[in-house]
């Protein structure tokens, strides 16, 4: 800033310098021309000794003028009058070449007196130049007037600097206090660390203004939640459309809350950020939990399976008794057909499914989740020539689709009267694969029937740690994944809740 303020300082004095020099040649050209078109001139230069009236009369206009030279010339330049009486009647230094053709100059020239700055002008008598009058002021009185204005330059750059001084220190100050008084090292150095640290790690982070708007996220948050572009400024709820925007635009304190986004599960943790009292905004926390799930629903599954063969293992003993017993009562015959229907009935279902569901792990589901609905007293049968190609689409998201609707399916015919019925249907219709659930419950409510398949709906007891309404969600979620919709509808006998998913060209129908 001093180096500024220096530079302009110089500037105005060379500007002030030749502005001085422009206004003191305009001072001695407007004293000339009075002097030319005084008639005490012309009187003068018609008697025979012109130089003993323009003498005094040059004198008077220079003391009165302030002037350091008046001169009144012939227009050869023979001078009539000047402050050294001996220059009277020598040769003028200077130009008047310009003057005696009729016009007036100004320039700078030095004479007998120094450098001045001067005014020559034309007398005119009669149209006709008859004597030159000569004007000037010395460069060192004209320098003397600078001084005046120079000295104020000087004061007022002299206060600009103080003042800039104190206010780079107040800003120095600011500075300091804002950035913990780190240094611009320091700052590029922890930006750098940070930035490396926020865009590598493995849980997605996003940051919010009071405002509910967005003003940093990192490279796994945008995986996450399908984000592109710059987002940076704009609201949460405008960047996320999903019912997680608004979670986030409310900015309420959560902890492992669980959301969906397109394609993913996510677990959400929101907490305020506060300095000092003042807020700042929200810090979230995003953790990817869509594998996690999955394998929390293939573990269920297998769970199952081994409950199912539990309770299997029990009742296969108590047959092996009976068929034990009735051979050991000598009714070989009976025993014999007692086994065959036992093992007809238990075929059955199997045979079924795998004649339908040509899909390996959408078959053992099945198989799995009839024997849990007959311990619990529901009858799950599938359709009569439904059909399931392989490779429509992937075996997991089928097991999450068909698994959540039969869970649902089980949980809701245990709400309605016997007998306890679950059905299950599925086929290839105009290149999409239809899955179709029924049950003998009591039908969707119509209060959250439009929303079913909204995460954390639900009509059932909230499980702690869990939550509810997150099955169907993800039934939703897995259709759309592939392209295809979840829908749901109560008819007279119970909820129906339909899957469809487009077919890819290469599969047979």
């Amino acid at each position: 800033m001093a180096i500024v303020l220096a530079g302009v300082t110089v500037a105005a004095y060379y500007q002030f310098d030749e502005a001085n020099d422009d206004a003191a040649a305009r001072e001695m050209l407007g004293i000339a021309h009075t002097l030319a078109a005084d008639p005490a001139v012309a009187a003068a230069l018609a008697t025979p000794r012109p130089s003993d009236a323009l003498q005094p009369l040059a004198e008077d206009v220079r003391r009165r003028t302030g002037t350091d030279f008046v001169v009144v010339m012939t227009p050869d330049g023979i001078r009539y009058s000047h402050p050294t009486p001996s220059e009277i009647g020598r040769h003028f230094l200077g130009t008047i070449e310009p003057a005696a053709a009729g016009e007036s100059i100004t320039e700078t020239y030095t004479g007998t007196l120094g450098p001045s700055v001067r005014a020559v002008v034309p007398v005119r008598v009669g149209g006709r130049v008859v004597a030159l009058v000569s004007v000037g002021r010395t460069i060192t009185a004209v320098s003397a007037t600078l001084a005046a204005s120079l000295s104020l330059v000087l004061a007022v750059a002299a206060i600009a600097l103080v003042v800039a001084a104190i206010g780079a220190w107040l800003i120095s100050r600011w500075l300091r206090r804002t950035t913990h008084d780190l240094g611009p090292a320091e700052l590029s150095r922890m930006y750098s660390y940070y930035d490396a640290v926020l865009h590598s790690v493995r849980e997605g982070m996003l940051l919010l203004d009071a405002a509910g708007r967005v003003q940093l996220v990192n490279d796994e948050a945008r995986r996450l939640l399908g984000l592109t572009g710059d987002v940076a400024g704009r609201p949460v709820a405008e960047v996320v459309t999903s019912g997680l925007g608004a979670a986030l635009a409310a900015r309420t304190v959560g902890a492992d809350e669980i959301h969906l986004t397109a394609d993913h599960i996510v677990v959400v943790n929101q907490q305020p950020a506060v300095q000092r009292g003042r807020d700042l905004g929200t810090v979230v926390t995003l953790r990817d939990h869509t594998e996690l799930r999955a394998l929390t629903s293939e573990l269920q599954t297998i769970q199952g399976f081994a409950d199912s063969l539990n309770a299997q293992a029990h009742e296969a003993a108590n047959q092996l008794h009976t068929v034990i017993s009735l051979i050991e009562l000598g009714r070989a015959d009976e025993a014999l057909a007692y086994a065959e229907e036992e093992l007809e009935i238990a075929q059955q279902l199997t045979d079924a499914v795998l004649a339908a569901v040509e899909v390996p792990e959408l078959a053992a589901l099945v198989v799995g989740k009839a024997a849990q609905a007959a311990e619990r007293g529901v009858e799950l049968t599938v359709a009569d020539g439904a059909h399931v190609p392989a490779g429509v689409a992937d075996p997991r998201d089928l097991v999450t689709i068909t698994g959540n609707l039969l869970d649902n399916a089980i949980d809701a015919a245990l709400d309605g009267p016997p007998p306890r019925r679950v059905g299950l249907d599925a086929g290839v219709t105009d290149g999409e694969l239809v899955l179709r659930v029924r049950d003998s419950g009591p039908g969707i409510d119509p209060a959250v029937a439009d929303r079913v398949f909204v995460r954390g709906v639900s009509t059932k007891a909230t499980t702690p740690g869990l939550g509810r309404g997150l099955g169907l969600a993800l039934v939703a979620q897995a259709a759309h994944r592939h392209g295809g919709r979840a829908e749901a509808s109560t008819d007279a006998a119970g909820a129906v809740f339909t899957v469809r998913l487009p077919v890819p060209d290469q599969v047979p129908a």
